[in-house]
């Protein structure tokens, strides 16, 4: 992200970017900023308690963090491969079980550690913010 951060301010300082060029790169920017995110919005989630998968991504729209199954379903298998996500079925009284998601106990230290750096970030860019 700071590669394209940097390209992105050397771009306009030279003033390479028409208006609707330079738009793109705002919106490419804050499409890698949400990316960046994503995954400790979805632990935050999953701490607070056991998701399915349409749950999560309603979730994640009311608080305009847009995502598509697309997306979803390739990070929630990685972190499970990582084994900082667990599941189980759960029958359902609309069809057939559902796969709900939980954090493991590695999960919860991990969100711990994104917690601290989300943190240290927050605080870093409200410093050179106020400065």
């Amino acid at each position: 992200m700071r590669t394209l951060i940097t390209l992105l301010r050397s771009q306009i300082v030279n003033r390479k970017l028409s208006n609707s060029k330079y738009h793109y790169g705002c919106k490419q920017c804050k499409s890698q900023m949400r990316k960046g995110m994503l995954e400790y919005c979805i632990m935050l989630l999953l701490h607070k308690e056991p998701a399915y998968a349409s749950d999560i991504i309603q979730k994640l729209k009311e608080a305009r963090l847009i995502v598509v199954e697309g997306t979803l379903y390739p990070l929630l298998t990685r972190l499970k491969n990582d084994d900082l996500l667990g599941y189980e079925w759960i029958e359902s009284t609309q069809g057939p079980p559902r796969k709900y998601y939980r954090l493991t106990e590695k999960g919860e230290v991990f969100l711990g550690e994104l917690e601290i750096s989300w943190k240290e970030l927050n605080e870093t860019v409200n410093h050179i913010s106020n400065s």
